[in-house]
């Protein structure tokens, strides 16, 4: 299921990371990774709050979308 439909505070093992190629290095380079834990912190207008390694990252819900778990 992608990462835009996890419920907050729900923490989920990443599956794979979709899109083009330089989608999937960008989203990698912020922690994204197969494997790695990710937690939906809050959803403000469409963008998802995520804890991924230790960090905060705001993304939209079209890369969220990228993100399988």
């Amino acid at each position: 299921m992608p990462l835009s439909m996890v419920r907050e505070g729900e923490s989920n093992v990443i599956k794979k990371i979709g899109g083009k190629d330089d989608t999937r290095k960008f989203l990698e380079n912020l922690g994204f990774v197969a494997g790695g834990v990710v937690t939906v912190v809050s959803e403000i207008g469409g963008s998802l709050i995520v804890n991924v390694k230790d960090s905060r990252v705001a993304i939209g819900r079209d890369m969220a979308n990228k993100i399988l778990v």
